[in-house]
């Protein structure tokens, strides 16, 4: 039983080694070019200290973007995600430290 929990154990930490981990500044970037995308905004008037509400995200785009990036990050994310944490910089942040205390 204790070699299968190794196995299982192991291929745990293989795989989160084998996939790469999004930096601050690249979860950041994402959700920068993400709100360029979606609200047709200039790349260089978007201001991570902003809140995201700030730029027209209200509660259905709020669910959508944290969905897509859910499905960019390959992660579980709670749909209220950006109530708690409520600009980029502030959602980048956090996001990459949970990242790093989970692998």
């Amino acid at each position: 039983m204790e070699t299968l929990n190794s196995q299982i154990n192991s291929t745990s930490s293989d795989r989160a080694v084998a996939k790469k981990l999004p930096t601050k500044v690249e979860i950041q970037n994402w959700l920068v070019n993400y709100l360029v995308e979606q609200l047709d905004l200039n790349p260089a008037r978007v201001d991570v200290s902003i809140p995201f509400d700030r730029y027209g995200i209200d509660s259905a785009a709020a669910i959508v973007l944290v969905g897509d990036l859910k499905d960019w990050l390959e992660i579980d994310l709670e749909p209220t995600l950006i109530y708690d944490y409520p600009s980029i910089e502030e959602l980048a942040r956090h996001l990459n430290d949970s990242i790093r205390a989970e692998y």
